[in-house]
């Protein structure tokens, strides 16, 4: 692949995924043997675990997403990104707070034959835990 069709599947990732939550764009731009190396604790590591961890971002309304810079080298590209919705349902075992919050992170996709076989990602939890109004210590 070239790097603009791995630049092209990153913007589709971006968009249908993040920009939409378009869940059914998952199965068409994962590998069937995908692997998450960032699966949170309970998830599996593979397509199923990454929906359910997508599917946990629902309870948030007016999703604003920013993919601010991609870098491609190889059959890698990592983003780094801005996410931000308004808490409207309950969300991890907290109530909504009708709060607006915003995490950035960092994902970095391996892309073979036009699918995303293997992903990492780096997101600052704390921060986004913290504009919910729950406080660590």
């Amino acid at each position: 692949m070239s790097i603009e069709d791995i630049k092209a599947v990153a913007h589709r990732w971006n968009e249908e995924i993040y920009s939409k939550m378009n869940l059914s764009a998952i199965d068409e731009l994962y590998a069937s043997d995908f692997v998450w190396h960032s699966a949170f604790p309970g998830m599996t590591p593979d397509r199923e675990g990454y929906r359910q961890s997508i599917m946990s971002l629902l309870p948030f309304a007016n999703i604003h997403y920013v993919g601010e810079d991609m870098i491609t080298e190889g059959d890698k590209v990592a983003i780094r990104w801005t996410w931000s919705g308004t808490h409207k349902d309950e969300y991890m075992g907290i109530a909504p707070t009708g709060k607006t919050a915003t995490i950035t992170g960092i994902t970095i996709l391996r892309i073979v034959s036009g699918k995303i076989v293997e992903e990492w990602d780096e997101q600052d939890m704390l921060s986004f835990m913290e504009q919910l109004g729950i406080k660590q210590g």
